[in-house]
Parts: structure tokens; sequence; C-alpha cells
């Protein structure tokens, strides 16, 4: 089975021709030149796949992008607000390797157990959150100066040092 990561959202229609401004995570300048696919979620774990007619770069946060079959302004902005997903292999190829989005799928280890494998990352200003779920119940884990203790790249483990009672709070 097909892993998907989110990497962003469509924030604008630009133009008249459909072409929408994707802003993403990836943590460097792109314009995903050879990308060929995106998907959006149209239902919980259900990816609709969408090609990529174009690419161009916009910033270093977001990208301007053409889909196959939307052709006008009108269409586009339907895409608004849609959270922008890619496959493992697409999103290692265009992530920057220092970009937190690249422990999506890394386990969260606290206390030496397993806690959960990173669903999402959410950058903060002064930190970053990575969603898990723990019994079936979402779990945001601070990853800041306190209680990042190491990331372990071949194990694929991000070992925390949680505050006490953190975990009890979402459970």
């Amino acid at each position: 089975m097909t892993e998907y990561f989110k990497i962003g959202k469509f924030v604008a229609a630009h133009g008249l021709n459909g072409e929408l401004v994707l802003k993403h995570e990836l943590g460097r300048k792109t314009s995903l030149k050879g990308l060929r696919t995106i998907f959006l979620e149209e239902r919980d774990d259900s990816f609709l796949p969408w090609f990529i007619a174009s690419t161009k770069t916009k910033n270093d946060k977001e990208v301007y992008l053409k889909l196959d079959g939307i052709l006008t302004r009108e269409s586009a902005t339907k895409l608004i607000q849609k959270e922008v997903w890619l496959t493992e292999s697409d999103l290692k190829n265009f992530a920057a390797k220092s970009s937190p989005i690249n422990l999506l799928g890394y386990k969260i280890v606290g206390d030496g157990k397993e806690l959960g494998e990173i669903l999402e990352v959410i950058e903060q200003p002064h930190q970053t959150l990575c969603r898990i779920e723990i019994n079936r119940k979402e779990v945001l884990i601070p990853l800041n100066d306190d209680t990042l203790q190491k990331v372990d790249h071949k194990k694929k483990e991000v070992i925390v040092n949680l505050p006490e009672g953190l975990l009890e709070i979402y459970l």
C-alpha cells in the first residue's frame, strides 16, 4: 500500500487559466520540476491523483501549479484550501534534507518506549509539533530544545524527553 504525506495546501487561484498557488513545507525553494502527480484527499485515507501540466516557482514556500483538467479560475477556486499530498519517494526527492517534513514516518520514542509514528509535522515559530496517534487519539509532541534529544536517521526514530504529564493530557 502506498503511503502519502501532506506537504501543504492550495491557498489561491492565480490568473484566469486555472493555475493554483501551492503553499508547501518542503524546506527549500523548488519548482517541483519533474513531479508528475500530486494527490488530494477526498475522504479519510482515500487519495485521488491529479496530474501536473506545469509548475513555476513563486517564492521559498510557494509554487504555481497548473493541473490537467483545471482550465478556468472558477474550477481552480474549488480546490483552494485542499491539502496536497505526495508519495514517500516524491517527498524524499523534493524536500530539503534538513526539513522537519522529512521526519514523516519516523517513530517517536520517549522513556525508551515507542509512542507512535509521525503522521504530520506542524511548524511553528518556536517549536515543531509532531502529530501521532496513541490508542486512536491524536497526540501532539513538541520538538524543541528542551524535548528533542536525538534524531536517529538510520533507525528512523526521534528520541524525546517529554514533560511529565504531557501524554496524560491526551489520553
